[in-house]
């Protein structure tokens, strides 16, 4: 079981740089003064979040037409963090977990969930619930989490299909999902380990305010994902842009 941090930033990558300088370099020139400085600026922590806000660079993504080979980090946190600001959410900390979570997700494996590395996958949160009983202190840190994570996942890039689910099978609605992942985010941020992860302030943020969190992905998928009803739907959007 991996703990999913807010480390989109400091991963990103050579193309993710060229792409994002392109984009803000108004004269276009690779080689330009402008595009050095902002290259420099990148390499700031504080001067590459103030870039990183620039509405350019969302724009750059929602035209997006064929390949554009910028690696899913660079790609989530861009479109998440602008959906994130239009919703009120301002921490750049919890765009940058939701884009890491978005992009941990994009692999259907991540989906599911070990109570122990020698135990059995776990997709489903009554499973999941089951564990908590018997789970090691760690184990269960990541359980609450993870049922953080898939709920916001579930609710935030597919709605329809939690309300398909509902209304013909008899799966329990948006309401659930969205009271589940509040809770579990809450306790996931009063947990001893959630400060050694720096995530206390994180979940604290997402346990609060999961519904406007929520509505961000929706707005986000409905815009620019397309992504339908499929699982399988955000890994086929990375391979199409070539980031995954």
């Amino acid at each position: 079981m991996k703990v999913i941090t807010p480390n989109c930033r400091v991963q990103f990558t050579a193309e993710d740089v060229e792409f994002i300088t392109k984009v803000l370099d108004r004269d276009g020139n690779r080689g330009s003064e402008r595009a050095s400085c902002l290259t420099e600026l990148l390499a700031d922590e504080a001067s590459r979040d103030v870039l990183l806000d620039n509405e350019a660079l969302l724009q750059a993504l929602m035209d997006l037409r064929g390949c554009l080979r910028i690696s899913s980090h660079c790609y989530f946190y861009i479109l998440v963090r602008h959906a994130l600001r239009r919703a009120g959410i301002q921490e750049r900390e919890v765009a940058d977990y939701i884009a890491e979570v978005l992009s941990e997700f994009s692999r259907a494996d991540r989906l599911h969930i070990k109570s122990s590395p020698a135990g059995q996958p776990m997709e489903y949160f009554f499973e999941m619930l089951a564990a908590l009983k018997e789970a090691d202190d760690l184990s269960q840190f990541l359980i609450r989490a993870h049922m953080g994570n898939q709920s916001l996942f579930m609710t935030g890039v597919f709605p329809s299909r939690v309300r398909s689910r509902c209304e013909s099978r008899g799966f329990p609605g948006l309401d659930y999902y969205e009271s589940l992942g509040q809770s579990s985010f809450r306790e996931a941020s009063h947990h001893r380990l959630a400060e050694r992860y720096h995530l206390a302030e994180v979940f604290d943020n997402l346990g609060a305010h999961f519904h406007q969190a929520r509505q961000a992905l929706n707005d986000l998928a409905d815009r620019v994902f397309s992504v339908g009803e499929d699982y399988r739907s955000i890994d086929v959007l990375l391979r199409r842009l070539g980031t995954s």
